[in-house]
């Protein structure tokens, strides 16, 4: 793998603001989860503030071991930007593209955008976590309830 290929992955392709508040967050959760321990708290308590302890915990949970898993079986590693920065990058934009088809239910769009960033044998592990997170995040950007079995109820 070149530095160039790195880059790329980091390459500026739109704006965190452009995305659906869905997207974002998952971006935006994304880049604190690895930002270190006092970010990953804040992570935390953004999931119980919005969620309560109980699915706030299943939710961060399933976040969690989406993070894991990608950093594991990632084909190179992840580029994210700063988390402050309103640029998204490549490798942003695919994962958030990601989390936006599992949450719709789009299952082989999801999986086939995972691919570009885990290994394929990997890819459709993944596609359960991020409709948990994603539907989590609807849930903390809309007014409903997020209730253990993942699925989200308006009000």
């Amino acid at each position: 793998m070149t530095d160039a290929s790195l880059h790329r992955g980091a390459a500026p392709v739109g704006y965190v603001a452009d995305l659906d508040p869905v997207e974002a967050g998952a971006v935006l959760f994304l880049r604190r989860w690895y930002h270190g321990p006092t970010a990953q708290a804040q992570v935390w308590n953004e999931f119980a503030g919005a969620l309560g302890p109980v699915e706030g915990r299943r939710a961060l949970k399933s976040f969690e071991t989406l993070c894991d898993l990608c950093l594991a079986h990632c084909r190179r590693p992840l580029m994210r930007h700063d988390v402050g920065c309103k640029c998204l990058g490549s490798d942003e934009a695919c994962f958030a593209n990601f989390i936006g088809y599992a949450t719709e239910g789009e299952r082989e769009d999801a999986v086939l955008i995972a691919t570009a960033l885990v290994s394929p044998n990997v890819a459709p592990m993944l596609v359960s976590l991020a409709q948990d997170v994603g539907l989590a995040l609807r849930c903390m950007t809309k007014n409903c309830n997020y209730r253990t079995t993942g699925r989200k109820t308006l009000h």
